[in-house]
């Protein structure tokens, strides 16, 4: 049980001391327990002498909603009474300023000392500032990022041997808020503190066949200068030996920087890096690692290949649109023998367009030929009542622009799928996430005088952008909610369905994501299957009796176990989870937990376990390379698919480095998701680190993956009838699309760290 009755003597007597800099920690006074919570808002309460006893006390190591506070939104105050002593300065190596480490806060903060504003949203703010209340307009979140607030060690503000009283005002938009995570303390600066080392983890550059990693250092102090060396050693996960070494001295001034690179061979299999930063002033140490990334997926073949998904539904008489999906040299041709009546083909860009009215099921040849040759597939086109007979395969604005998307943005996407080729492999949505519509608060009318919903200045051209993806072969999505506003504090769909439906559709709106948001707050239980199915039942019935199809996906975070009903409303595929960030612990929290929704999913509705989080994704204007290490990325994509699961990605598709175009251009693997079947794989074996899971696919064979959920390279052995398959079938490793021979009494394979290895057995 968490105690919360620490008072200022207790967290003096917390403070940690060292007599010896270079072998002991740092002095810090701890500042996990003790806080006290209000959640309302008032200015005063700021005031180092105003009266909190009758305050809540609360942690910092969840959100408010966690504790007592469900469903409480808005602004929340947290305060804490501690003692500075003056021998936190005294004992330190630097001396120059005060650090206060505020841990992660969901979603705006204003940080107050003894009344006085010193911090806000990542800003220190200059003695005199003012608190208002104009950065909970702002358009992105700061929920993942933790605090940090410095103050000159001379600072009035900051009473030395005396009680202070720390006061933090939050603001939260939805669904959770507070502080709720990190290593809250009151600390003086270390010397690395003022170091910074930029590397952009995961990512690097190939020059003359290598790759090639610059590392950025910098000084950011005033008065300091910083001593010391960087040691470079990047091994081999597999084997363990070392692939280069290096050693760099620095010496940098205050305020300057410096870079320097290496390079190393490409490589084929899982690999690391680890920096050491020896500092020669304080003997402290400094470690980052990164993983290598290394590539599987082969060359395109410059001969025509024909990849993505070969059965296609759409209801009679609604808009046809299907991108023939094709790899090699360009100029191709392409060719669709036995169309059915309605459709037409275009033979240089492979784009089929039209519309079919009559029910029936459909064996169209596809043919796609350049001067080197040519190749043939078989399209199966069911024109009945069910569409998305295989999972979306796409893109969300969400995991890389937040709110701050626009029209430009989208189309830069849209264009970015053809360019980079992503639209050769099968990749075919386009979707808008928050953040198109007015915003709520606004004094700006929300509604045309008839009721069609107004998009804000960054959309101006809403139905012209739709014409324009469609005219790439790719199909336009976008987002509300069934609340009065959308998570994001925008215009929603609540009161008019059909309107919103109506002008969807005249949008040229192929996918629709709606997502519970504000809707919550008109439930009694968020859990409650029978309170949960209304609104989503009647977007579907407006969207039914639109002219065009719209893929209409459900996004309630899995509550009320979604995947039992969600087909009954009419949901093509639902949220079986919260959020997904670029984190190891959240991806396998979700990926390696959707076993329980397994039998629901097949063509026409799909369990949705959340985006892909690879490449450069941030939510607003501060992008960053995923935090996924080359493994488990490579994890990542293998699971999705093994779950058959809607692959829509989350990144910035304009910075798409080698790495993840390799990643996410595997024709084999993707091949695994938009199998046919459409049966979601299931984990057959979890033993200690080791998870296997086995798909079954429409040609009778099977797609099994072996994942190393531990930190440390594992051996395994896999025996056939363990998961259910005979000895002596073939076997092929799918992310090198090569052949191993045949299973007989095992398959023996070497596994790094949160890897995967992932084979396809067949007769």
């Amino acid at each position: 049980m968490r105690k919360t009755y620490w008072g200022t003597a207790v967290l003096l007597a917390a403070l940690f001391f060292s007599c010896n800099r270079r072998s002991g920690p740092a002095p810090q006074i701890p500042l996990q327990d003790g806080w006290k919570f209000k959640p309302t808002d008032n200015l005063e309460f700021a005031r180092p002498d105003f009266d909190d006893r009758g305050w809540t006390n609360i942690g910092v190591d969840k959100t408010w909603n966690k504790q007592g506070f469900p469903k409480y939104e808005g602004f929340g105050w947290y305060r804490i009474k501690v003692i500075i002593p003056s021998s936190l300065k005294k004992k330190a190596y630097l001396q120059d300023s005060v650090i206060f480490h505020l841990g992660r806060i969901d979603d705006f903060d204003q940080v107050f000392l003894n009344g006085e504003l010193i911090g806000e949203n990542l800003k220190n703010m200059p003695p005199g500032s003012k608190p208002n209340d104009a950065y909970k307009n702002l358009k992105y979140s700061f929920w993942d990022v933790p605090r940090r607030y410095s103050l000159p060690a001379d600072d009035p503000r900051i009473r030395w041997d005396r009680e202070n009283v720390i006061a933090v005002r939050v603001f939260d938009w939805g669904v959770a808020g507070g502080i709720y995570s990190g290593d809250l303390r009151i600390a003086m600066p270390e010397e690395r503190e003022y170091f910074s080392l930029r590397f952009d983890r995961h990512i690097f550059q190939e020059k003359n066949g290598q790759w090639q990693k610059t590392l950025k250092i910098k000084n950011k102090a005033e008065k300091y200068s910083i001593e010391g060396r960087i040691r470079i050693l990047v091994k081999n996960n597999i084997s363990g030996k070392a692939i280069y070494q290096g050693d760099e001295s620095f010496q940098l001034q205050p305020g300057t920087a410096h870079s320097f690179r290496y390079s190393l061979p490409k490589q084929q299999q899982s690999a690391s890096a680890q920096y050491t930063v020896l500092f020669e002033n304080s003997g402290d140490t400094l470690t980052f690692t990164e993983g290598v990334p290394y590539i599987l997926t082969p060359p395109e073949k410059e001969r025509p290949q024909i990849n993505g998904a070969l059965v296609y539904g759409q209801r009679p008489g609604k808009p046809f649109l299907y991108r023939i999906a094709a790899t090699g040299r360009r100029p191709m041709s392409f060719l669709a023998v036995n169309l059915p009546e309605g459709l037409m083909l275009d033979t240089e860009t492979g784009i089929i367009t039209g519309k079919v009215n009559k029910r029936g099921v459909y064996k169209i040849r596809l043919i796609a030929e350049n001067e080197l040759g040519k190749d043939e597939k078989t399209l199966t086109v069911k024109i009945g009542d069910t569409i998305a007979l295989t999972p979306p395969m796409g893109w969300n604005s969400w995991n890389c622009w937040g709110l701050s998307v626009t029209q430009e943005r989208v189309y830069a996407a849209a264009k970015s799928f053809v360019e980079s080729g992503l639209a050769d492999h099968g990749w075919t949505y386009i979707n808008i996430d928050d953040g198109w519509e007015i915003y709520g608060k606004s004094q700006e009318a929300k509604r045309t005088p008839d009721g069609e919903i107004r998009t804000n200045e960054k959309f101006p051209e809403m139905k012209k952008l739709g014409k324009d993806i469609h005219a790439l072969g790719l199909k336009f999505g976008i987002y509300s909610s069934p609340g009065p506003l959308t998570c994001g504090g925008y215009t929603a769909s609540y009161g008019y369905e059909e309107r919103d439906a109506h002008t969807f559709a005249d949008w040229g709106i192929d996918y629709l994501k709606y997502d519970l948001c504000t809707y919550r707050d008109l439930m009694t239980d968020q859990n409650d299957p029978k309170e949960l199915m209304p609104p989503y039942k009647k977007m579907q019935k407006a969207l039914a009796k639109q002219n065009r199809d719209i893929v209409y996906s459900l996004c309630e975070y899995g509550n009320g176990k979604v995947w039992e009903w969600g087909a009954k409303v009419g949901g093509n595929l639902w949220r079986t989870t919260g959020d997904i960030w670029d984190d190891w612990d959240r991806m396998f929290f979700i990926g390696f937990n959707q076993e329980e929704a397994a039998p629901y999913a097949g063509p026409g509705h799909w369990n949705d376990p959340d985006m892909l989080i690879v490449g450069w994704v941030g939510w607003g204007e501060h992008l960053h390379p995923t935090n996924l290490t080359p493994d488990e990325q490579y994890t990542h994509v293998s699971l999705w698919a093994l779950l058959a699961a809607p692959l829509l990605l989350g990144n910035d598709l304009t910075r798409l480095d080698d790495f993840t175009l390799n990643l996410l251009t595997n024709d084999e693997v993707l091949a695994v998701d938009q199998d046919p079947l459409g049966r979601q794989g299931i984990p057959v074996i979890k033993e200690k680190n080791i998870h296997v899971y086995k798909k079954e696919l429409s040609d009778g064979s099977a797609a099994v993956g072996i994942f190393n959920t531990g930190r440390a390279t594992q051996e395994y052995t896999l025996y056939p009838e363990k998961i259910g398959i005979r000895r002596g079938v073939k076997v092929r490793d799918l992310w090198r699309q090569k052949d191993l021979g045949r299973l007989d009494r095992e398959f023996k394979t070497v596994i790094p760290p949160h890897g995967v290895t992932l084979i396809k057995v067949s007769e």
